[in-house]
């Protein structure tokens, strides 16, 4: 049993690690990122309230359906309506009804309702797209400053091997009487302070994780770490278009531009609905209603103790005799309530028709509501127009930074070139004591910052790329790396 559970143990342990053990790759980044992040479900919650809009909007053209019933007991002094004398009593009252309603002229108010809707859904799909490309730049951002720090401790690190295989080669010289104490003195130097800069790029290294982390809702900072992969330059063939080309593709795929576009049209369907006020409204209705009571009815029955009596039925001229009939001799029964569904067909009744609403002052609000709505998509259009601009600006600025990166990545190179060779140099030169720890020491660290100086360039030519390749319309999950 022991053993089992030993199994298990250490099955689970494994699972555990593995787990802990896993590194994320870019695509990875950006693909969870596009299902988890919170501004993208957000985005996502729009899109489905879009579409309870417009099919709310839709709803206005069907007629409208509504039924009522209530039944209620009424208790108190009230009046007997058979003796006519005041009693105390309860009662119940029963009644329903139905009731159809359909809008047949409102201005046209109903169809530009549903037109903007439509709209509404068109934007708010559109904004979703731009909040995941939004999004896919952040993470690669993060994701490029992750690796960049991973890289310079990488070269931090390799250097410090170098210098403490120098400290030992150093302090042999020393003790030989080749190099003075200084030189070893100097060369400790540069190890503490190397080892100092580990201790910040390691920082540096875990704060851009845990940046990265925060950003993918990834809550295990500890074991979050990412693929350890060297990224080669590609997506340079963009480059190969002129900014004006990329401008072109902007403006027909990027989204700020539709989103300006449509939110222009959101404002003229606004100025048309608000219209629909100076306009009659003609709506039909019918209803149908019954009712029901337990209260005793009143029969009219003639009296079989006296059925008939003489009335008065007017005057003879001349001589005033009165003129008397014999009429039947009526008395009042009281019997109880028909049933329940007798009562319910015999009391229903119908009710249709037509109503016609024409407005003719209402304050001026109608008015001053177009004229508000003729202000919202006057300021619609110059957003657009700023839009536009906007685009046209961005799109050049990342044309000339990308420009920028790659002449400064092919300068760090050559940098890098010629400080390895006169590390090299200085290093062949230290080993037979032509220079002194000094001098090697700045040659080693002039090295050490050309090394990182390039895998910075490195990192933000790729990212300034990524940026012009969305700028032309490529799909996040596509970006070339």
């Amino acid at each position: 049993m022991k053993l089992h559970q030993f199994l298990i143990i250490a099955l689970l342990t494994g699972l555990t690690a593995t787990a802990q053990q896993k590194k994320w790759t870019l695509q990875e980044c950006v693909a969870y990122a596009l299902e988890n992040n919170i501004s993208v479900l957000q985005s996502e919650l729009n899109v489905e309230q879009a579409e309870v809009d417009q099919f709310d909007a839709f709803g206005n053209f069907l007629p409208t359906l509504n039924a009522n019933a209530s039944n209620a007991w009424q208790s108190g002094l009230t009046q007997n309506i058979t003796t006519g004398v005041l009693e105390t009593q309860t009662t119940r009252n029963f009644s329903a009804g139905a009731n159809v309603g359909v809008d047949i002229f409102r201005g046209l108010q109903n169809q530009r309702q549903y037109q903007r809707a439509k709209i509404a859904k068109l934007a708010s799909d559109y904004n979703l797209e731009q909040m995941k490309n939004d999004i896919a730049l952040n993470v690669a951002n993060s994701y490029l400053q992750a690796l960049l720090n991973k890289q310079n401790l990488k070269v931090i690190k390799a250097q410090n091997e170098v210098t403490q295989q120098q400290i030992q080669q150093t302090s042999d010289l020393v003790e030989g009487g080749v190099l003075p104490q200084g030189d070893l003195l100097e060369i400790q130097a540069t190890n503490a302070n190397e080892l100092q800069q580990i201790v910040v790029a390691e920082n540096q290294l875990k704060v851009s994780l845990i940046s990265l982390a925060q950003l993918l809702l990834i809550k295990d900072y500890e074991n979050f770490d990412v693929v350890d992969t060297d990224y080669e330059v590609s997506g340079a063939e963009i480059l190969t278009n002129s900014a004006g080309q990329i401008v072109s593709s902007a403006r027909e795929n990027r989204f700020e531009i539709k989103i300006a576009e449509q939110n222009a049209e959101l404002a003229k369907k606004d100025l048309q609905i608000s219209r629909a006020a100076y306009y009659p409204t003609l709506s039909g209705f019918m209803s149908y209603n019954t009712r029901e009571s337990d209260r005793n009815r009143v029969d009219q029955v003639v009296d079989p103790n006296d059925p008939s009596e003489l009335v008065e039925i007017g005057f003879v001229d001349g001589t005033n005799q009165a003129v008397f009939t014999n009429s039947p001799n009526f008395i009042f029964n009281e019997i109880e309530p028909l049933p329940f569904i007798e009562q319910l067909w015999r009391n229903d009744g119908l009710a249709y028709g037509f109503q016609l609403n024409v407005p003719i002052f209402n304050g001026f609000a109608a008015r001053n509501n177009v004229k508000r709505r003729k202000i919202a998509l006057k300021n619609a259009e110059y957003q657009l127009e700023q839009t536009e601009l906007d685009l046209e600006s961005n799109v050049y600025q990342a044309y000339v930074d990308a420009q920028g990166a790659l002449k400064s990545y092919e300068a760090a190179l050559t940098a890098l070139e010629s400080q390895e060779l006169a590390y090299q140099y200085a290093t062949d030169r230290y080993d037979v004591g032509l220079t002194n720890a000094f001098d090697f020491s700045q040659s080693k660290l002039r090295y050490d910052n050309a090394k990182i100086e390039v895998n910075r360039s490195k990192y933000d030519y790729i990212f300034r790329l990524k940026v012009l390749e969305l700028f032309f319309g490529v799909e996040p999950t596509s970006l070339k790396f």
